[in-house]
């Protein structure tokens, strides 16, 4: 098992989390981006750079993850093709996508793209809170618990 990470739009504080939380637990964590990264010293963690185009990072992502994997994204219509592929999907606000609410929540992005669309202003979502940092971490650390026994 191993931690994929959409790097592009990930917050910084997550990422400084999913670092951590690599070494601590000893899992492998690659960040895939079409800029280049920083990332600290570590036999953990590495990134790949990957040109700029529309879903290149996603497609990087999807074409290297195995069953099993988390993914690390916000990114809707990726988290869908990663549960396809029977690994996991983490959004930065520590939310699971999963089998059960995936469709939902393609239907409701596809809805506020087609508003956008129109010209209606729908805002972005709201800042990353402490809350959300700590859902995500509390949810990274059940998962990383949860699947000690599956680690390469």
């Amino acid at each position: 098992m191993q931690i994929w990470v959409d790097a592009d739009a990930c917050p910084k504080v997550i990422k400084e989390i999913l670092f951590r939380a690599a070494e601590r637990a000893g899992v492998m964590t690659t960040l895939v981006a079409n800029q280049p990264l920083h990332t600290p010293p570590s036999r953990f963690i590495k990134s790949i750079r990957v040109s700029a185009g529309f879903d290149v990072a996603d497609n990087e992502i999807v074409q290297r993850l195995s069953a099993g994997d988390l993914v690390i994204t916000a990114d809707i219509p990726l988290a869908s093709e990663v549960i396809e592929k029977q690994a996991h999907a983490l959004n930065p606000r520590g939310e699971f996508y999963s089998e059960d609410n995936i469709k939902q929540r393609l239907g409701m992005r596809d809805f506020m793209e087609e508003l956008r669309g129109s010209g209606v202003v729908t805002g972005g979502p709201a800042s990353l809170s402490q809350r959300d940092r700590m859902n995500f971490a509390n949810e990274l650390d059940r998962f990383l618990t949860k699947h000690a026994n599956t680690r390469k």
